[in-house]
């Protein structure tokens, strides 16, 4: 039995193609391993804070010298680490905006990657502390970035999230691209449907 934290970013609602294409593989997961469990966080309508001065001075300063101030400003990055690492998977939707990634998963990750508790420095570098892990990011695209494609070098979306996951000790990384959804219909329908294919596949494979 494993445990989920599916986490949605982006700001739409029903019109948003990562959203939709996240529920219907969490619907078809649950169908075929009914014994998980899920948890769910939706950044895009509950965006979390971003960092700032006094998160910095409590995420530097041990627990037990902190202030009652200190705790406060860390205590939203307490609660969304200890939520992370409770998971044995992952399922992230993620629109690409700007070539990246949208500023609510951004602020959501600055706040789980801290030293201490999802990476460590050692005398030989950095070391992820979160290991074992799989993740899925499901991604919605107006344009086309796949390697090989003129715009591929655009693309710091899929090269970001590897690295920053991969920071924290999680490798094991899996992207299903709905992708050219702005290149007219007929090319939205077809990427929708290869997506949705891709994801089906997944929810007994992955």
């Amino acid at each position: 039995m494993a445990h989920i934290l599916h986490i949605d970013s982006s700001p739409r609602g029903d019109r948003s193609h990562s959203r939709t294409l996240a529920q219907e593989f969490i619907t078809a997961w649950k169908t075929a391993h009914p014994e998980d469990t899920f948890s769910y966080r939706d950044l895009g309508h509950a965006p979390v804070p971003h960092v700032d001065e006094a998160w910095i001075a409590a995420a530097f300063t041990p627990p037990d010298a902190r202030t009652p101030e200190l705790d406060a400003a860390i205590k939203t990055s307490d609660a969304l680490i200890d939520e992370f690492l409770a998971a044995d998977r992952y399922v992230f939707s993620v629109p690409m905006y700007n070539l990246n990634i949208p500023s609510t998963f951004k602020a959501y990750i600055d706040q789980i990657v801290r030293a201490g508790r999802t990476f460590g420095v050692t005398s030989e570098g950095y070391k992820g502390l979160v290991e074992g892990r799989k993740l899925l990011i499901i991604t919605a695209r107006g344009g086309m970035f796949r390697p090989g494609t003129p715009a591929a070098s655009y693309d710091f979306q899929e090269p970001y999230l590897r690295g920053i996951f991969g920071f924290m000790g999680v490798t094991d990384v899996t992207f299903i691209h709905a992708d050219g959804l702005n290149l007219g219909d007929a090319f939205r329908t077809q990427s929708l449907a290869d997506a949705q294919k891709a994801l089906q596949v997944a929810a007994t494979s992955w």
